[in-house]
């Protein structure tokens, strides 16, 4: 049975219009992400973001139909990103604070903006409660070796090694006291060593 053109021409169509409605959706979420880190702030509007993208608000509704959805679809590309971005070897301090520090170069000042946001507004809560839980996983990966198997020590060298490589713990040195991407990574260093010098059994 041969396939009539007309058959063709409306399965292509059907599959441009399909290509250029992922494109489209696509823009949107790289200009919600470019608005938030530009301002450090979940407080943008719809007009800046179709602006952005080339679009109209009627077409970022239509595609996600609220606000909200244009910022959790945003957010959990975002989510991806810095879990990739991370991704640090066990074991490897040295390496894995180079990592963590290039990605709060990148990132970081975007993630105080939203941590101030975070009591006032519900999204920059959501957000920020699942950067805390993926920075803690990140630190019982990258710590796990030298971590002692006992439950009760192990959480209580985790929470303090979360602490010493925590964004705001960048943002103390980099930002308020001006050192230098090196000086950060050695002063992370200090404080994980010693936190590990005292988990370590005598």
């Amino acid at each position: 049975m041969s396939i009539s053109m007309d058959t063709k021409t409306r399965a292509y169509d059907m599959t441009a219009r399909g290509e250029a409605a992922s494109l489209t959706r696509d823009a949107i979420v790289s200009a919600v992400i470019e608005c938030v880190t530009e301002q450090r702030s979940l407080g943008i509007t719809l007009a800046a973001v179709a602006e952005r993208a080339g679009v109209t608000v009627k077409t970022v509704l239509r595609h996600f139909g609220t606000r909200d959805a244009m910022i959790d679809a945003a957010w959990a590309q975002v989510h991806d990103e810095v879990v990739a971005e991370r991704a640090a070897t066990p074991g490897d301090l040295p390496a894995a604070l180079t990592i963590l520090i290039a990605h709060y170069e990148r990132r970081g000042d975007m993630m105080i903006g939203l941590l101030a946001e975070e009591d006032v507004e519900a999204r920059a809560r959501d957000v920020c409660e699942s950067g805390r839980a993926t920075h803690r996983t990140w630190v019982e990966s990258v710590f796990a070796e030298p971590l002692p198997n006992g439950h009760r020590q192990r959480q209580r060298l985790v929470d303090t090694l979360v602490v010493a490589t925590d964004v705001y713990s960048w943002k103390l040195l980099r930002r308020d006291h001006g050192l230098s991407v090196d000086e950060v990574q050695d002063r992370m260093m200090l404080m994980c060593n010693g936190i590990l010098r005292e988990g370590s059994p005598p």
